[in-house]
């Protein structure tokens, strides 16, 4: 399966019309070439398998799991584990995906959108500012290893 997402910083507060999902998540592997991600959302809990971006586009296989067997994955996890609070906010057909960071990475806020193809035509909110789609320090695997409190 493949995903095609662009990610944005995110300058205003508009998005926050729905109450956050807490996520907590960790990676088994952080390495470029594949990327294995354990994540506990709400009541959920899944396993997740990437490969290396080529610009907005990448594969990825995600599986769910028991939440008891995250929490034991989280235990294997590289540190510190990502936390953040996600809103979903539908705007012109699409659904944006805007996460708060929290820990480590607290003052970070980045919007994604998936999309049907990498040229795929559509509006941002006004409250989504500079796209950062291929700057890695904004992967979340890579702010395991340098989180954004450090820049």
């Amino acid at each position: 399966m493949l995903e095609i997402e662009r990610k944005f910083l995110v300058t205003g507060d508009g998005y926050q019309t729905a109450a956050p999902v807490y996520f907590r998540q960790g990676y088994l592997s952080s390495l470029p070439e594949r990327i294995v991600r354990v994540r506990e959302c709400g009541s959920q809990a899944f396993i997740t398998i990437k490969g290396k971006n080529e610009g907005a586009t990448r594969v990825e296989f995600e599986y769910e799991i028991p939440v008891e067997e995250a929490c034991e994955l989280f235990k294997l996890c590289e540190q510190p584990l990502i936390e953040k609070n996600r809103y979903r906010f539908p705007y012109t057909g699409f659904v944006w995906e805007v996460d708060e960071f929290l820990g480590e990475n607290a003052g970070l806020v980045i919007a994604e959108i998936e999309l049907p193809s990498e040229d795929t035509v559509f509006e941002k909110p006004n409250w989504v500012g500079e796209e950062v789609t291929t700057d890695s320090r904004y992967y979340n695997s890579n702010l395991i290893l340098n989180p954004y409190r450090n820049w």
